[in-house]
C-alpha cells in the first residue's frame, strides 16, 4: 500500500480525498495535517471527514508527519503548496498537486522544485476534464480561425481564484492549437461600448454562485452554428479519484514533473 499524506485534511477537498483513500486498495492514509491555527488540529481525521474514528490525527504541520509518507496530496493554497513542496523535495517525498491560482514567481519556484521529485501537478485531476482538454485541442485545430472561441467557467461562491485553473489551461490549449499568444488575445471581461469582437480573441468568463462543484464550457461559434463542449462536476469525488489515480501512478515513475495527461496516457 502506498502511504499518502493529505494536506488541508479538514477542508472540503481534503475530506473527500480521505473518503476515497479509505475505499482504495492501493493507497493508505499515513498522515494528515492542517494549518497550525485550524480548529480541527489534534482531532481524528476520519471523524472530521464524517467517517468515524480511523486512528489518524490531524497534525499542525507537514514537518511533524512527513517521515512515514511516500506521497503528499496537496489541494491547498499557492503559498502553502510552495512551503510543502520545499519540505517534500528535501525529504524525497513525491507529490500530487491540485492547487490552483499559483502564478508568477511562485509558479516558477514550484515548477523547479517539482522537477526534483516525482510530482504530478495539474489544474484539474478529473478524468473527464483531461479528456476534455484533448478533445478541445483537436476541435480548435480542425475549426481553426473560422470559429470564435469562448470559455465559461462556473464555481461555488467560496472559490478564491478566478478564472479557474482549468479554464486557464483550456485557454492555453486553444491558443496553442491555433498558434496565438494567449497573453495578447485573452479577454477576461467585457463592459461598455467595446466594439466588435476581434477574430483572434479568446474570451474567458467567470461565474460564482451557490455550491457549484465546477462547470466548464468551451464554445466554438461559427456562421450559422455553434459547437459546445461541456464538463459538469456534480461533486468533488471525481477530483479525489483522479488524485488517487495519480498517487498510484507517480510512485512508479522516474523523478520529474508530470500532469494528468501523462497519468491517463493521453500524450
Amino acid at each position: 500500500m502506498i502511504k499518502a499524506i493529505v494536506a488541508g485534511a479538514a477542508g472540503r477537498m481534503g475530506g473527500r480525498i480521505i473518503h476515497m483513500i479509505r475505499q482504495s486498495q492501493e493507497v493508505t492514509l499515513a498522515a494528515a495535517f492542517e494549518r497550525p491555527d485550524h480548529p480541527h488540529v489534534n482531532q481524528d481525521a476520519g471523524q472530521v471527514a464524517g467517517l468515524g474514528k480511523i486512528g489518524v490525527t490531524i497534525s499542525k504541520s507537514l514537518k511533524e508527519v512527513i517521515e512515514p509518507g511516500e506521497v503528499l496530496i496537496d489541494f491547498t493554497t499557492p503559498e502553502s503548496t510552495l512551503e510543502n513542496m520545499r519540505l517534500a523535495a528535501s525529504h524525497d517525498v513525491s507529490m500530487v498537486v491540485g492547487t490552483t491560482g499559483i502564478t508568477g514567481d511562485n509558479l516558477k519556484e514550484v515548477t523547479n522544485l517539482a522537477k526534483r521529485i516525482r510530482c504530478v501537478m495539474a489544474p484539474n485531476m478529473s478524468v473527464g476534464v483531461n479528456v476534455m482538454f484533448r478533445i478541445a485541442e483537436e476541435m480548435a485545430k480542425i475549426l481553426g480561425d473560422d470559429y470564435d472561441m469562448e470559455i465559461l467557467e462556473v464555481h461555488h461562491r467560496l472559490k478564491k481564484d478566478a478564472p479557474s485553473g482549468t479554464a486557464l489551461r483550456l485557454a492555453q490549449i486553444l491558443a496553442s492549437a491555433v498558434d496565438r499568444d494567449l497573453d495578447k488575445v485573452a479577454v477576461y471581461e467585457r463592459k461598455g461600448l467595446i466594439g466588435e469582437r476581434s477574430d483572434e480573441e479568446i474570451g474567458i468568463q467567470t461565474w460564482r454562485a451557490g455550491d457549484v462543484a465546477g462547470e466548464h464550457t468551451v464554445m466554438f461559434g461559427g456562421t450559422g452554428e455553434r459547437l459546445e463542449l461541456i464538463h459538469r462536476a456534480h461533486n468533488r469525488d471525481n477530483f479525489a479519484r483522479g488524485a488517487l489515480r495519480a498517487t498510484a501512478w507517480v510512485v512508479k515513475q522516474p523523478v520529474g514533473l508530470y500532469d494528468m495527461q501523462d497519468v491517463l496516457g493521453l500524450k
